[in-house]
């Protein structure tokens, strides 16, 4: 079928969810909905923008994930996650998200190492003159087309970076999010939400770009590495 948007009752089941995320009201109230109002049209929103990225995406597709929240490793024991998420890796660690909450819909690119030396070759890329600059600039035209560029960061500055550093704040981060979000208002029930998406996945491309042409993806054995401070 064709991605047509998301109904208003996808985002009132987030709201739900925040008020009663039990595994009772799950079964009782909220899977039906869930089924019908988030994940049918989120996975056309998947099939369509797996359709458009074919070359991006490779023989995996843009996936979507599940509901249920793994609460191993999360600090956030509440059975079921308050969004729904999609993502299409370009390379391990390195690729395109999009998810939709009781806010509306968010799309980014994201770059999210798992390894110290992944940080720690990223820190050097931005060092560099060249490379710095480029970057800087990427970032300096996401930011005027209504980017924001989020993920895990340090509060202070990575140990032997001056204070005065002009690219300091790029040199802060061990991950990164940059992305855009998208109200309701802005069209979340109509096709228009998956323009939306596309134009944002077009648009953080250079930014991935970037990453990937450093080599700022995992290698062989550097899982488990510390992250540097």
């Amino acid at each position: 079928m064709t991605f047509s948007g998301f109904p208003p009752s996808a985002l009132r089941l987030y709201e739900d969810l925040a008020a009663d995320n039990s595994k009772e009201a799950w079964r009782l109230r909220h899977r039906e909905r869930y089924e019908r109002d988030v994940r049918a049209p989120m996975d056309e929103l998947a099939a369509e923008l797996g359709t458009f990225f074919e070359e991006w995406a490779g023989p995996g597709g843009v996936q979507v994930l599940g509901p249920v929240r793994d609460t191993r490793m999360s600090h956030d024991k509440s059975p079921y996650k308050t969004y729904q998420g999609a993502y299409l890796d370009l390379l391990p660690c390195l690729g395109l998200w999009v998810h939709l909450d009781r806010d509306g819909l968010y799309a980014s690119g994201r770059w999210y190492p798992y390894a110290g030396a992944e940080v720690a070759r990223y820190r050097a890329a931005v060092v560099v003159e060249d490379g710095g600059a480029e970057l800087a600039a990427i970032t300096g035209r996401l930011a005027e087309q209504g980017f924001v560029l989020g993920g895990d960061r340090l509060k202070s500055r990575p140990r032997g970076v001056p204070a005065d550093h002009p690219r300091l704040d790029l040199l802060r981060h061990r991950k990164i999010d940059a992305g855009r979000r998208h109200g309701p208002a802005a069209g979340l029930h109509t096709g228009r939400a998956g323009e939306l998406v596309r134009e944002t996945w077009l648009l953080v491309r250079p930014l991935l770009d970037w990453m990937a042409a450093r080599e700022l993806t995992p290698k062989p054995r550097e899982r488990g590495v510390d992250d540097p401070s």
